[in-house]
């Protein structure tokens, strides 16, 4: 099997929650937050799949041994190389982003996980993963993926007026996160633009690619919706807080579920965490760095972040705090929460 296996002596009753990412030139830093905030906020045991160039997995290795053994029990991990299974390696490397397109090829590379959430590097959880897993339990007899909205409102979606190939519903799919049902994604035959009869995934993406490779912009995010354009039945859609991206605040608020829940997963694409454009977006990714493992989560985490988020206030994004911070508190009620009662379950002091 590619990739080496990392295994911890405790597992819990419950099958593992498996979470791909793939990582190529300088995103090892955004993977091992994205990865922390999973571990820090999470129940239940996870399973990670890092698709990574050669270069970096030394790099994975070193930073995962380095954290502290209270959060390393609670996950085991791989490292696999980059591999295309079918058409032209470089082609698909020079597809958007390096590698972007590797998380296509994940049923046909991980024949034996049955189902798993994918996200970009650039994803930080604020709430448990397990809520987000639930979703694969809403899925019809029919549905194999789920993302959420690329936007909520058509015209100012780049879907609704910039796409010259189909996509999703009326405004495209984002695929920053997505949940994949591998073993209904490797059963099923897709329809397509290209033959009367149906394809299988993998028989089905060189020549899609080929077909619409001068009309897409965003890559394997296109292609997507380009498969769920011709299978819509196949798509379960799920609301913005769960792909909170600049795009719901910076032209004014515009998911809704967000305004009423709180945002579940952040999405920080156009690099934010990284300039000074969204403030707000910035200071959930410091904090989360920065957050020592074994500190009080209110403490070190929570008060830190209402701090730095004071400082953007001018900002659109920054106008609705309330948005950023309701689900995360609530997540750290729940793990503070957990603890007290596994410390007094452990001192049999009731």
């Amino acid at each position: 099997k590619p990739g080496e296996h990392k295994h911890s002596k405790e597992t819990s009753s419950l099958p593992c929650m498996h979470l791909a990412v793939v990582a190529c030139g300088d995103r090892l830093e955004e993977t091992l937050i994205m990865l922390k905030s999973a571990v820090l906020f999470s129940n239940r045991r996870l399973c990670f799949h890092i698709f990574a160039e050669d270069s970096l997995k030394p790099e994975f290795e070193k930073k995962l041994k380095e954290w502290p053994s209270s959060y390393t029990k609670k996950f085991e991990y791989n490292i696999y190389p980059i591999t295309f299974s079918v058409g032209n390696a470089q082609e698909w490397k020079k597809l958007f982003k390096p590698c972007a397109a590797q998380r296509l090829f994940l049923p046909v590379i991980l024949k034996d996980v049955d189902s798993l959430l994918y996200v970009d590097t650039d994803v930080l959880f604020l709430r448990p993963i397990e809520d987000i897993w639930h979703i694969l339990q809403e899925f019809n007899s029919t549905q194999l993926a789920a993302m959420a909205p690329e936007h909520e409102i058509p015209k100012i979606g780049w879907y609704s007026r910039f796409a010259r190939h189909p996509y999703y519903g009326t405004t495209g799919v984002n695929s920053g996160v997505m949940l994949m049902n591998l073993t209904r994604i490797r059963s099923t035959q897709f329809k397509n633009s290209m033959i009367p009869g149906g394809l299988t995934w993998e028989e089905m993406l060189y020549p899609l690619y080929q077909k619409y490779k001068n009309y897409i912009t965003w890559g394997d995010q296109d292609l997507l919706n380009i498969i769920f354009s011709f299978n819509p039945e196949c798509l379960y859609v799920f609301p913005c807080q769960w792909n909170y991206r600049p795009d719901h605040c910076m032209y004014g608020s515009n998911c809704k579920g967000a305004e009423e829940e709180g945002v579940s997963i952040l999405h920080g694409n156009r690099g934010v965490y990284h300039d000074d454009k969204q403030p707000t977006f910035k200071a959930l990714y410091e904090v989360i760095r920065d957050f020592p493992f074994e500190d009080n989560l209110f403490q070190s985490l929570y008060y830190p972040l209402q701090t730095k988020f004071l400082d953007t206030v001018h900002t659109l994004c920054g106008r609705i705090p309330q948005v950023f911070l309701k689900q995360i508190e609530k997540t750290m009620k729940k793990v503070y929460e957990n603890r007290v009662i596994v410390y007094l379950g452990a001192n049999h002091r009731y």
